[in-house]
């Protein structure tokens, strides 16, 4: 570490705790080991310290968080035809993230998200600081300038601990969203789904739980925003994997919210469900189940948030894993949003180039750490398929350490996945409307100025 700090005292200066870039592509070249010392350092507070210093390195490079919140404004007015990608990375996120920004500027795109969710945040080891900043690191690594959105995905109340205990559950997620934004999450997603009561007899009743709260946080965000930034806010109304959300919830939902926000801006888009799981449904060989999605309900949710709401329209998720010819629809439906994350998942631990001997390393830790989660009469390969989410976290620094001759082919085999999902879902180009929308603001933060040393 002394040696790629040595280094970077010749490319940037700090002072005051601002920092300033004086040599941009020597700051590139020393990113992949500035980001790692970065990641990996065992004292918390020089980690902070080092993570912050990336943040603020790729926002003098031009790499700027930002909020999506303008654009999808735009979207609610007029709908431009493309659904943007929303894409959760639980490993290898530098790599990873360097493939989707160098296919960003190939493509010239500029519509697609970052995010992580409040589960991934805990089994990935990923907290927000981390996660921005390696996502930005790669943003400098590939020369990638522009707003980057960077979304905090689920942002979850968990209904047994809701019930336990309200105020515990509400402060809890209260604290995560304080976490974020204070990472530069300027986009963040609740999820209040999870306490619809549909025991009530109307779907205002029923909803009701889920819109209140949503207004809360939602006025909690307002009230946290850094000066000149307004972060979009997502809503939801059906908790993915249960039933499929009617037009009618979605009006119900969206009323109450509206009637709950006492005053500022309300949410940008609203997720809702129409056939798919988290992750897809595995079959007893380890085969993912056909899914079918209920375009049509999708389609008259979309108009509805948009037309009657001004939203930017319905988000889909849980969509990775199906086939790929299902995309295109995705934009020929006005959805706004799509949700990825399982499928990139699935090409790290399936690709060929993986070696056998560590795939069995994480599955001999998943045996050992997740035992209490085989269901009865799970196989093998369910259980495996289940679980190796959470091979990501404790393992993270065997991960990243995968040499380049096993990396390079796993992103490869990532960078055709990206391709195709832009190219269905109409994102290429999209960086000119961006650039038009989304003003990026410097939210400038200090730097210790003792971290070079």
């Amino acid at each position: 570490m002394a040696e790629v700090l040595s280094k970077l005292k010749g490319c940037i200066t700090i002072t005051d705790g601002k920092v300033q870039v004086k040599d941009a592509p020597a700051v590139r070249d020393l990113m992949d080991d500035l980001i790692y010392e970065a990641v990996f350092n065992p004292d918390e507070e020089k980690k902070k310290s080092l993570l912050r210093l990336v943040i603020e390195i790729a926002k003098q490079m031009g790499a700027v968080p930002s909020s999506i919140q303008s654009l999808y404004e735009e979207m609610g007015r007029n709908y431009p035809g493309f659904t943007v990608p929303a894409m959760n990375i639980r490993g290898l996120t530098y790599d990873t993230s360097r493939v989707i920004f160098k296919k960003a500027i190939e493509k010239n795109i500029g519509a697609f998200i970052f995010e992580i969710a409040r589960s991934e945040i805990g089994y990935t080891k990923q907290k927000p600081l981390e996660y921005t900043a390696v996502v930005l690191a790669a943003a400098a690594r590939e020369g990638y300038a522009g707003p980057v959105f960077i979304q905090g995905d689920h942002f979850q109340l968990i209904r047994k601990n809701y019930l336990s205990g309200p105020d515990l559950e509400k402060n809890y997620i209260k604290g995560l969203i304080q976490e974020a934004i204070d990472a530069e999450f300027y986009n963040i997603d609740i999820d209040s789904s999870t306490l619809v009561d549909l025991e009530k007899p109307t779907l205002k009743e029923q909803q009701r739980p889920n819109f209140e709260i949503a207004a809360e946080l939602t006025a909690h965000i307002r009230g946290l925003e850094p000066k000149g930034v307004t972060v979009s806010v997502g809503g939801e109304i059906g908790e993915i994997g249960g039933k499929n959300s009617t037009p009618e919830e979605l009006r119900a939902y969206l009323d109450g919210f509206r009637e709950s926000l006492k005053s500022g801006k309300g949410i940008s888009k609203l997720s809702v469900q129409t056939g798919t799981a988290h992750g897809g449904v595995v079959l007893p060989d380890g085969t993912l189940a056909k899914v079918k999605i209920d375009f049509d309900t999708l389609r008259q949710m979309s108009d509805a948030a948009r037309k009657e709401y001004g939203l930017s329209g319905a988000v889909q998720h849980g969509a990775s894993t199906l086939p790929d010819e299902a995309f295109h629809t995705f934009p020929e439906t006005g959805t706004s949003e799509v949700h990825l994350a399982t499928g990139f998942q699935n090409i790290m631990y399936d690709s060929p180039a993986l070696p056998a001997s560590f795939r069995e390393e994480v599955y001999a830790y998943l045996k050992q750490e997740c035992a209490k989660e085989r269901k009865e009469g799970q196989t093998e390969e369910q259980f495996f398929y289940s679980t190796r989410k959470k091979g990501f976290g404790t393992l993270k620094k065997k991960w990243w350490d995968l040499p380049a001759n096993v990396k390079a082919p796993i992103m490869k085999e990532l960078e055709d996945k990206f391709d195709l999902l832009f190219r269905e879902l109409r994102v290429a180009g999209s960086k000119d409307i961006v650039n038009k929308t989304v003003k990026p603001v410097i939210v400038e933060k200090k730097v210790s100025d003792s971290v070079l040393n």
